[in-house]
C-alpha cells in the first residue's frame, strides 16, 4: 500500500509547491519579473522595511530591470509615477532606461520627471553611479535642458526648493541656454553669479524685497522659502490665505502653533479648502497621508473641530475609487507585529508617522464603508474579533482596527475559519506585508497554507476571487497567481480601481501587469 504519509489525501482544488521563501522565513510563492517590478514600483521608497535593507531593494529591482524588455521598464516607470504617485522608484527606472534604450528614455523622461523634486531625484540618481555611469551624458542632459526650457521663470523659481542637488548644481552641470534677459537673470541668480536685478521674474523680486525688511504683501512662494525668516501672525494667516492644498494639509499644526486658527475666518476658509473635491483629486493625495493628517490634528487639544472634521470629508472623497462589490465581501487586515514599521520605511530624520497597520485598516475601513455587509476579520498568529459599524467614518473604523493587539503572522487564519464555517464569498481580499510564517511548518502540505485553505474554499464557492493587496516591497506572495488570485501592491487608490476591475472581471488574463502593459508612453 502506498506511504500515506507521502500520499495524503489533501481536501480541495491541486495545491501547487510553494517555489521560494519569504523575507521572514515562510514557505511562498515566487513572483514573475514583471509582477515583482510592478510590486516594487508601487511600494519601494529606497529605505529600510522591516524585512529589508534599502540596499537590498535597489538590488532587486535593478537586477529585475535589467532581466526585463526596456519597454516594460519605461511602463512600470510611467504607471508608478502616474497613478502610484511614488517618487525616487520612477526616477530610479527612468535613470535605468538612460543606459538601457534611450530611445525609450527619451519618451518616457518628461512623462516621469514631471517637477523639481522629481528632477533633483534623477539626477542625484545619475551621479550617484547606482546604473553603471556617475555623469549623466549628452541625451540626459539635453532632456534636463528641455525640462528648464519648457517651463515658465515662475514655475522653475517655485520649485527649486531643495538640495543636493540643487538647481545651481544641476544648471552648472547641463548649462541651458537662457531663452531671454529675464531667464539668465534667474539662472545667474541661482548660481550666484553678477546679474541685473531688475530683469529678475517678478516673484523673485518680491521674495527678495521681503526677505530685505520683512513687510509688504507676502510673496505666493513655497513654504519652505519663508520658514526661516522672522514671521509674525498676520504673516502666517497671510501664507495659510495663499497656500495650496498639499500645504495645508501638511501644516496644519504649524497654522495652530503661530495662532492662525485662533481666527474663526482662517478656520473656515482652512476647512473648506480642505474638503474641496477638485483640489484633493488634483494633490493625488493617498488616503493614507490624510489619516496622517487626521491623527496629528486629533491629536492636537487646540485643533477646531471643524479642521479634523473637513479632513473626515476628504477622505471621503480620497477613497471615492473603493469599488462596491456585487455579493459577499470578506476583508483581512494584517495586524501583526512587522505591520507596525513605518508604511514607508524607516528614514532617518523623516521617518513616516503612519504604520502598515494603518494602510490597512484604512483599506479595510474604506471597503466597509462601501460594501456595508462586508464581513472584516483582522489577524495576526490569531484571529481578532471585531464588530465596526459602516456607517462610522472611515477614520473612526481605521483607528479602532489599527490599535488591535498583534502578534506574529499566520495568513491562513481568516480562510481557515471560513472553511471551518463552511461559509460562502465572492471577493476576499488581504491587505498585508504577505510575510507569513507561522503555518510554514506542516510536512503534509508542500504549498502554503494560503493556497490550501483558498483551494479548500474554491470548492464550495466556484466563482470566488482571492486579492492579496500587498503593501511592502518584497517578491514573493502566499497565493500563486491564476484566473481567481490577484495579486496587487501599493497605497493609492488605484489599487481599489484595479482590486474593482478585477471583482467585475474585465482585466485581462495578466491582471495588474496588463493594467501595466497598457500605459501609453
Amino acid at each position: 500500500m502506498a506511504n500515506k504519509n507521502l500520499f495524503q489525501t489533501v481536501k480541495g482544488m491541486f495545491t501547487p509547491k510553494a517555489d521560494t521563501i519569504n523575507e521572514a522565513g515562510g514557505k511562498a510563492y515566487k513572483l514573475s519579473p514583471k509582477q515583482a517590478l510592478a510590486q516594487y514600483g508601487a511600494t519601494g521608497t529606497f529605505t529600510r522595511t522591516f524585512y529589508a535593507e534599502a540596499g537590498e531593494q535597489l538590488e532587486k529591482v535593478l537586477a529585475l530591470a535589467k532581466e526585463l524588455d526596456a519597454e516594460f521598464v519605461a511602463k512600470t516607470a510611467v504607471f508608478a509615477r502616474t497613478r502610484g504617485y511614488m517618487k525616487d522608484m520612477p526616477a530610479l527606472l527612468v535613470a535605468v532606461l538612460s543606459m538601457k534604450d534611450k530611445a525609450l528614455f527619451e519618451k518616457t523622461f518628461p512623462l516621469v520627471i514631471d517637477n523639481g523634486k522629481m528632477l533633483r531625484n534623477f539626477v542625484q540618481i545619475m551621479r550617484s553611479g547606482a546604473v553603471g555611469c556617475k555623469s549623466l551624458g549628452s541625451l540626459p542632459k539635453r532632456l534636463v535642458r528641455e525640462w528648464f526650457e519648457t517651463r515658465r521663470a515662475e514655475q522653475i523659481f517655485k520649485q527649486s526648493v531643495g538640495q543636493t542637488p540643487s538647481f545651481a548644481d544641476i544648471l552648472k552641470m547641463v548649462h541651458p541656454k537662457p531663452a531671454d534677459a529675464e531667464r539668465e537673470a534667474l539662472y545667474g541668480y541661482f548660481t550666484g553669479r553678477d546679474i541685473d536685478a531688475d530683469k529678475l521674474p517678478e516673484i523673485v523680486k518680491s521674495f527678495e524685497r521681503f526677505k530685505a525688511n520683512s513687510e509688504g504683501e507676502i510673496p505666493n512662494v513655497p513654504f519652505q522659502m519663508l520658514t526661516a525668516l522672522p514671521l509674525e501672525t498676520a504673516h502666517w494667516k497671510e501664507i495659510a490665505r495663499n497656500a495650496g492644498w498639499t500645504m495645508t494639509r501638511l501644516n496644519l499644526n504649524t497654522f495652530s502653533r503661530h495662532s492662525v486658527l485662533a481666527d474663526a475666518e482662517m478656520v473656515g476658509l482652512i476647512a473648506n479648502r480642505l474638503r474641496d473635491a477638485e483640489a484633493i483629486r488634483r494633490s493625488k493625495v493617498f488616503p493614507f497621508q490624510l489619516l496622517s493628517a487626521f491623527q496629528a490634528a486629533n491629536a492636537n487639544a487646540q485643533m477646531p473641530g471643524e479642521i479634523t472634521e473637513a479632513l473626515q470629508d476628504a477622505m471621503e472623497t480620497a477613497i471615492e475609487n473603493v469599488p462596491e462589490i456585487a455579493g459577499k465581501v470578506c476583508v483581512f487586515p494584517d495586524v501583526s507585529g512587522s505591520m507596525h514599521s513605518p508604511a514607508t520605511g524607516y528614514r532617518p530624520g523623516a521617518t513616516s508617522q503612519v504604520k502598515c497597520i494603518d494602510i490597512a485598516a484604512l483599506v479595510a475601513a474604506a471597503i466597509l464603508r462601501k460594501n456595508p455587509t462586508a464581513e472584516i476579520l483582522p489577524f495576526s498568529d490569531r484571529l481578532n474579533e471585531i464588530r465596526l459599524n459602516p456607517r462610522d467614518s472611515v477614520m473612526t473604523n481605521a483607528e479602532r482596527l489599527s490599535t488591535l493587539p498583534s502578534g506574529g503572522t499566520n495568513c491562513s487564519l481568516p480562510l481557515a475559519k471560513l472553511n471551518r464555517r463552511r461559509a460562502t464569498g465572492d471577493v476576499l481580499i488581504y491587505v498585508s506585508d504577505n510575510e507569513s510564517w507561522i503555518d510554514s511548518n506542516r510536512s503534509w502540505n508542500n504549498g502554503t497554507d494560503t493556497m490550501t485553505e483558498w483551494n479548500q474554499f474554491k470548492t464550495r464557492n466556484r466563482n470566488a476571487k482571492l486579492v492579496c493587496i500587498d503593501i511592502q516591497p518584497n517578491a514573493s506572495s502566499q497565493a500563486q497567481e491564476r484566473a481567481d488570485i490577484l495579486n496587487i501592491g501599493g497605497f493609492s487608490d488605484t489599487v481599489f480601481d484595479v482590486v474593482s476591475e478585477f471583482s467585475k472581471g474585465t482585466l485581462n488574463a495578466e491582471y495588474w501587469v496588463g493594467v501595466i502593459e497598457k500605459v501609453e508612453l
